[in-house]
């Protein structure tokens, strides 16, 4: 199984890059985490943050590997501790498709992507930064990948 993390937003400071290939380099080759950076929509003060959201969407939904699994990060979505995170990864590997993950601009997905979703998913109640979440979602999979594997990594 192949996860994509498909996020709108390119030139990240050097500490997300660090952050993020640190923990996507952990996981095993056939359980592979790849980034799909999406270009930003335009935005300024006078536009309709509505404009670029529509400018994204295509661009996130042509990223979408074909037969894959979607899961969208949407504050609207379930939360899941780290032992159900793992328990959730077991579901989609026993699922035979590769997984897309897709975490929107600063001001969210399109209706389409989110109609694409078959799952959505919340890693939390606090508005994070979005170049924040590429390195957590990237710690929190290595860190359920190492629970299914029964690595000590994660203490419970």
């Amino acid at each position: 199984m192949h996860i994509r993390l498909i996020a709108v937003g390119q030139k990240m400071p050097g500490w997300v890059k660090q952050g993020y290939e640190e923990y996507a380099k952990r996981l095993p080759q056939n359980f592979s985490l790849k980034l799909v950076e999406i270009a930003p929509g335009p935005r300024s003060k006078s536009s309709d943050p509505k404009r670029a959201i529509e400018e994204e969407s295509p661009k996130i939904l042509n990223a979408i590997p074909n037969n894959a699994h979607v899961i969208v990060l949407d504050e609207g979505g379930k939360q899941w501790t780290t032992l159900q995170l793992a328990e959730q990864m077991r579901d989609w590997m026993q699922g035979g498709r590769d997984i897309a993950l897709l975490v929107g601009g600063p001001d969210g997905l399109s209706q389409e992507c989110k109609r694409r979703a078959e799952q959505r998913w919340s890693l939390s109640k606090l508005t994070l930064p979005h170049p924040l979440v590429r390195v957590l979602l990237a710690e929190q999979l290595y860190r359920a990948w190492s629970v299914i594997q029964g690595h000590p990594y994660h203490r419970e």
